[in-house]
């Protein structure tokens, strides 16, 4: 970099690579998907935005990282977490130290601008400020009991030399630029005491001088001023001209005045810019000195800043945990994970006042509850209950208090997400194919301590398709040697079979209730499948035509007649197929055949017997199982009916 871009890099310290055996590792779509960071709309809520009260920018870039980069050392972890519960405990303590670190300002920031000398007399000021905070915490936190935070006070270095030499060259009030100089202390260049002497003179003689002049001439309202054109002058009104003495030159008139210099006036002019353009010099030479002086306490500063912005994070912690309720987790590695009352910290803080989030349990284990399939109706909450389980699983490698009554969650180094549904067109990516491409990345990088969250895979895709491919995912993760705690949220209640066929998967819904012709969502966890999505009254929900409404529970009346019709005429042997039952029954062909008599009138009056036994004829083959031969041979079989008649 030094070569090729930045001359300056004395701030860059040290280099050091990311290994990602030292984190929880998320890929972006998980990030994404999450939220951490940023929302996938502009003014969204975000994890990072409802977790920052921190005291400091130094602070509030580290928690972004701590939540891109969670912790995966167990005893770093609960490191974080003691010091979290006694800052909860000691609230001085705490207020102390965030006031401290709070009047610090951005020494991170600031001593990253000294390589480039980009940093103005102001900044320099306030850096010693931040030194002297840094002497603050440094003693609060010496002293105390915790092991942890008396490590962060013994490593942490107030530079006392560099920042009484600050205070004794900075004047108190310095300027934000050093252009114009005026911002060192008088005492420290005996030359440049002298120099201000005569400029500070100088400027008091032409005061003298102006009273003089008025004096002798009887001008009352003659006064100097001065200019970058010809320096300093003597104006006099148009009224008080022919007061003028005859050995002033005149140099410039002006509408309602005109403008004079004298010998005597030229002089004093000489020596004071003189003064002045020193007075200049020497205090930018005194300021690089200073700075150059600085460069020696590039890391020192810079490892204070991080240990400070560890402190703020873990304040802030502590702040969020009394204010919104969290308790503190239990981590452990062993593989049952438990949540009591859980909540997800975002939606929970977006609600209205007043009005509480509704908490679930949630327990999740290798022994006989490794896989829950979660259906229930649109709008339900599903996606929240799968989030929340993400946000506080990471929550909680972070260091921080979670959402919840109790939580005893497993140690987990991969968080998975595939929630929602884009697509990459520039990319030439269909919607489908990103959410395989996503659902690939997670099927060949899962681990023993994966946490796996899926919502809707295979929505973008055919019924059959989808239902196949998110059957067959099940199937996997079930019987993979990793064993991934998993949560699939899925409208396909036909998978809700798979409890029956495996004993580490498990069914749970989020439950409704019908009050008249409405929905009201309970939002509340329970086990067993669900076998209704609602999504018309969701459409009722989002404003549609009422005539749109309506006919569209027509025609999900007809199709639910139809299936059960077809479900007690079907054959045994498809009851038996390790498929799910709705892959015997073709959506598309049921669609067809709806016949409204209220919209569209029979063809089939003067050939009814033919066209019944074709029908029926139809009804009896299993396409899923028909090969391209057998269908050509129904084809012509078929037709040759048709023929006949």
């Amino acid at each position: 970099m030094r070569d090729t871009e930045h001359p300056n890099l004395q701030h860059i310290t040290s280099l050091q690579s990311i290994h990602r055996n030292d984190f929880l590792w998320m890929d972006r779509f998980t990030i994404r998907n999450l939220e951490l960071i940023y929302g996938n709309n502009e003014g969204d809520h975000t994890l990072l935005k409802v977790l920052d009260n921190t005291a400091s920018p130094m602070g509030a870039r580290m928690l972004k990282r701590w939540l891109l980069f969670p912790l995966i050392d167990i005893d770093k972890i609960n490191e974080r977490l003691a010091l979290v519960e006694t800052l909860i405990k000691e609230t001085d303590l705490r207020n102390e130290l965030v006031q401290a670190i709070k009047l610090c300002g951005d020494i991170e920031r600031l001593v990253a601008k000294i390589p480039t000398k980009k940093i103005n007399p102001r900044e320099v000021l306030q850096l010693a400020k931040g030194l002297q905070q840094v002497q603050l915490v440094k003693e609060l936190c010496t002293v105390h009991s915790n092991d942890y935070l008396r490590r962060i006070g013994e490593a942490l270095d107030p530079c006392p030399e560099i920042a009484q030499k600050i205070f004794r060259e900075i004047i108190e009030n310095p300027p934000a630029t050093a252009v114009k100089g005026g911002f060192i202390n008088n005492g420290i260049l005996a030359e440049l005491d002298e120099l201000r002497e005569i400029s500070q003179s100088g400027k008091a003689y032409l005061a003298k001088m102006q009273a003089a002049e008025a004096e002798k001439t009887g001008i009352t309202s003659l006064k100097i001023g001065f200019n970058n054109v010809f320096g300093y002058y003597l104006e006099v009104t148009n009224s008080h001209k022919n007061r003028v003495p005859e050995n002033w030159i005149r140099k410039q008139t002006l509408a309602n005045a005109e403008r004079y210099i004298t010998p005597e006036l030229k002089e004093y002019e000489e020596k004071i810019t003189g003064a002045e353009e020193k007075i200049l010099v020497l205090e930018q030479q005194l300021y690089d000195q200073l700075l150059n002086e600085l460069f020696q306490y590039l890391h020192p500063v810079q490892t204070n800043g991080n240990l400070l912005a560890v402190i703020d994070c873990l304040s802030c912690f502590a702040h969020n945990a009394i204010h919104y309720q969290y308790r503190k987790p239990e981590l452990h590695e062993g593989d049952d994970w438990l949540l009591k009352e859980a909540r997800h910290p975002v939606i929970e803080r977006r609600l209205p006042v007043g009005e509480s989030y509704i908490h679930n349990d949630t327990e999740l284990n290798k022994t006989d509850q490794q896989i829950i399939i979660l259906t229930g109706p649109n709008m339900s909450g599903k996606s929240a209950l799968l989030r929340q389980t993400a946000l506080i699983t990471l929550m909680a490698h972070i260091g921080s208090f979670v959402p919840a009554a109790e939580a005893k969650i497993s140690l987990t180094d991969k968080i998975f997400t595939r929630v929602g549904a884009s697509d990459n067109l520039s990319g030439g990516e269909s919607t489908f194919m990103v959410e395989m491409n996503e659902t690939a990345a997670i099927i060949n990088n899962i681990t023993p301590r994966s946490l796996i969250l899926l919502d809707e895979i295979g929505r973008g895709t055919s019924t059959y398709d989808g239902i196949s491919i998110a059957w067959s995912i099940v199937e996997h993760l079930h019987q993979s040697p990793h064993q991934p705690k998993t949560l699939f949220a899925t409208h396909y209640h036909e998978l809700n079979e798979l409890e029956e066929k495996f004993p580490r998967i498990k069914n749970y819904h989020i439950t409704n209730k019908e009050v008249g012709n409405k929905i009201i969502f309970l939002r509340k966890l329970a086990r067993g499948g669900s076998t209704h999505s609602f999504g018309i009254h969701v459409a009722k929900m989002a404003g549609m035509p009422a005539s749109l409404i309506q006919r569209a529970n027509e025609i999900l009346t007809q199709l639910e007649s139809q299936h059960v019709e077809e479900g007690q005429h079907g054959s045994g042997e498809a009851g038996s197929s390790d498929h799910p039952k709705t892959v015997n029954t073709d959506l598309s062909e049921r669609v067809k055949r709806l016949n409204d008599p209220k919209f569209q009138l029979s063809i089939f009056d003067a050939h009814s017997q033919t066209f019944d036994e074709i029908r029926q004829l139809l009804s009896n083959i299993d396409i899923n199982r028909l090969t391209p031969v057998e269908a050509l041979l129904k084809l012509q079989e078929i037709k040759g009916s048709c023929i006949k008649v």
